[in-house]
């Protein structure tokens, strides 16, 4: 840990500047959640409907804009990527601090939501500083400190808006504060950050537009875990129609339009792959699929968990032990606090155990019986005990995130990003499925229900999930193919090799 604080270190330098870019990020996604009382009050026409409303907007692109943000980052680097969605992302951010209509905030609010898929460029920043017997600790402060930005804002911009700048418009000029800060950091993260460290080159795919796989079964097994995504989206906008937000007509056209981003988006995985699969996949190149579906489960179990939880902790809390709000909302707060010790410790004990995958059983078997026992909460419990389990709890939960990062990168290297956003991905899926289940049942019922997703994911990693070659070692398996789009992709990258003494030609 002490390494961390070695400023002149350039490896520490990007991983500063990394979690800091993510934190930023998630500062601005979450501008609205500590205003939105301070908005109603100086909008006449604002309700408690549209803020629902707005909540279930503020995720709706996050899911398409992490697959879509993982293709670029792969084809791109995580320096452009990262810095041009910052800055573009300011343009929402201040379409939504000085909407005056309902439409406006909808439509920024919609945009703005793209945000999300930040996370997923440090994901593969991160992997390219850092070899693997340490990618589990690095990934794990980059989104553990990093995801602190939704916290920071919660504090902070009720501040901005009310004492800082005052009136009724204080809360305008505090979100646009947030949108200042993007187009600022974004310009100093291109600036002072490479893709990878001197004389190492940035492995991209051959061809863009969807995950590359290595068999047949691969193939039907990616277009399977597709769909869902789209149906997730589908769930969300069932969502703002049951809120009276949008027509059953404007509903239909939606599906449609879902329907078909998702036919889209399977051409594009078999225009990708059929090509390479009848050439033939190179034995030293070939991944399995299961080891991408195993972790798409793990982050739809822990992270969709958690945001699931962050949503109704506060007034769970406050209607079974009769707490003030502000006192539930302190409580419910250390769930998502923890995240700054918890998620790195997922990636350090990934990176010291013996095992990643054995690291991995051990905190979703931690959920389940966390979780489980968190369905048995009710006013007779002592609070302190409600309140031990609840953090314990949240240790598994993000512990978990942690450990699932600490892998992403080892699947396939140079898919790295793909993989994260797919991942990344389904932890939206998750948050989006239980919250709609949430509306059903009850509390107790309902943290049954995320302990039964944490041992579905437990039983997937147990069969699917195989150990990563190179999972400690001082650097990223490499395959031929991999080697081949290094030289290919970067012609300098082939020169210095030649003057280094280095071949890396192919042999055969």
């Amino acid at each position: 840990m002490s390494d961390v604080f070695k400023f002149k270190n350039e490896q520490m330098k990007v991983l500063h500047l990394t979690w800091i870019a993510f934190f930023v990020s998630f500062f601005t996604w979450f501008n609205m959640a500590p205003l939105a009382t301070t908005m109603m009050e100086s909008s006449s026409w604002l309700t408690n409907e549209h803020l629902a409303a707005l909540a279930i907007i503020n995720v709706a692109l996050t899911i398409p804009a992490r697959i879509v943000i993982g293709m670029l980052l792969d084809r791109f680097g995580p320096r452009i990527v990262y810095s041009g969605l910052l800055i573009t992302m300011s343009i929402p951010t201040f379409m939504f601090a000085f909407g005056d209509s309902w439409t406006q905030l909808m439509v920024s609010r919609l945009l703005l939501s793209s945000i999300g898929a930040s996370f997923v460029v440090g994901i593969r920043m991160v992997s390219e500083w850092f070899p693997p017997k340490d990618v589990g600790f690095a990934e794990g402060i980059y989104g553990g400190w990093g995801n602190f930005g939704s916290a920071a804002g919660a504090m902070l911009l009720p501040w901005l808006a009310l004492t800082m700048f005052g009136g009724d418009e204080g809360w305008r000029y505090a979100v646009a504060l947030t949108g200042v800060i993007c187009i600022v950091y974004g310009i100093i993260y291109f600036i002072a950050v490479r893709d990878t460290p001197e004389g190492k080159a940035y492995i991209k795919p051959k061809k863009s537009g969807a995950m590359e796989v290595s068999s047949w079964k691969d193939l039907i097994l990616l277009i399977i875990w597709t769909v869902p995504l789209g149906g997730a989206l589908a769930v969300l906008a069932w969502r703002l129609a049951g809120l009276g937000f949008i027509s059953h007509t404007v509903l239909h056209v939606t599906y449609v339009v879902i329907g078909l981003t998702i036919i889209y988006q399977i051409y594009k995985i078999l225009q990708v792959n059929i090509p390479i699969l009848k050439r033939g996949v190179p034995e030293d190149d070939k991944y399995e699929f299961k080891n991408v579906a195993a972790l798409n489960s793990t982050y739809f179990a822990n992270f969709g968990a958690e945001l699931a939880i962050v949503s109704m902790l506060p007034m769970f809390f406050q209607l079974t032990f009769s707490l003030s709000p502000t006192t539930a909302g302190i409580i419910a707060a250390s769930f998502a606090i923890i995240n700054l010790v918890a998620r790195p410790l997922g990636g350090i004990l990934s990176d010291r155990m013996d095992s990643r995958k054995n690291t991995m059983l051990i905190y979703m078997i931690g959920i389940t019986a966390g979780l489980g026992l968190m369905g048995f909460i009710d006013s007779s419990w002592p609070l302190i005990l409600a309140i031990t389990v609840t953090i314990l709890t949240s240790v598994f939960v993000q512990g978990a995130e942690g450990a699932t990062f600490a892998i992403i990168p080892m699947i396939k290297k140079r898919l790295t990003g793909q993989v994260a956003g797919m991942a990344g991905a389904y932890g939206n899926v998750g948050s989006t499925l239980y919250l709609t289940l949430y509306t059903f049942v009850t509390p107790q019922t309902f943290f049954f229900v995320l302990a039964g997703g944490a041992l579905i994911s437990f039983v997937m990693c147990y069969l699917w999930l195989e150990e990563p070659e190179n999972a400690f070692a001082e650097d990223y398996y490499e395959s031929s193919v991999d080697m081949a789009n290094a030289v290919s992709n970067e012609p300098e990258f082939e020169l210095k090799r030649a003057a280094s003494g280095n071949d890396y030609r192919l042999k055969g």
